[in-house]
């Protein structure tokens, strides 16, 4: 999420004609069309942040700035050349970072919570504890994950530490409650 990426395409030969099709979560299927012998471009129901991206001596690339969770979906490109014709596609999947937070509960237990995470995070504790993690789906597609810190022994003096792990990357904080 708040990235931007460049997709591109396999070209052979000398191309005359280079279609975007993209499926994805927001809205309905977006084209983008550029014809050389014009150098004419078209676009049809895409969002302002999918574009060409024009460089000297290659192929027009798609570029999505600022990608959100609503991009996620099918990406084909069709290229019409005097090699033939070719065709590929990029299934994109778009990865949430979650906001992690570590509170002390009325009863003096930490809580850890890691909210709106795509995928969901996977939460521990160090030391180990038996709790387990709740998970609450969003209509967005992101999940928020809570987890209460229970040990079998009790000791109010010690400091635990909520352990996050993610494909967006790993995170740790330490309360004593």
């Amino acid at each position: 999420v708040g990235d931007s990426s460049v997709l591109t395409c396999l070209i052979k030969g000398q191309i005359s004609m280079l279609t975007w099709t993209i499926n994805s979560k927001a809205g309905g299927p977006c084209t983008l069309v550029y014809r050389t012998d014009t150098n004419m471009t078209h676009r049809a129901n895409c969002s302002d942040n999918i574009n060409w991206k024009f460089q000297a001596g290659v192929a027009p690339a798609l570029e999505i700035q600022q990608i959100g969770i609503g991009q996620e979906g099918n990406y084909s490109c069709e290229v019409a050349s005097t090699d033939g014709n070719f065709r590929t596609t990029y299934r994109l999947t778009v990865l949430a970072p979650p906001r992690l937070s570590l509170y002390c509960d009325e009863r003096g237990s930490p809580v850890c919570e890691a909210a709106a995470g795509k995928p969901p995070a996977q939460l521990s504790w160090v030391p180990e504890s038996s709790s387990r993690a709740e998970e609450k789906c969003h209509d967005n597609g992101t999940v928020t994950v809570l987890s209460k810190f229970t040990a079998c022994s009790s000791n109010g003096t010690n400091v635990t530490t909520c352990m996050v792990s993610h494909p967006a990357g790993n995170w740790s904080q330490s309360i004593a409650c």
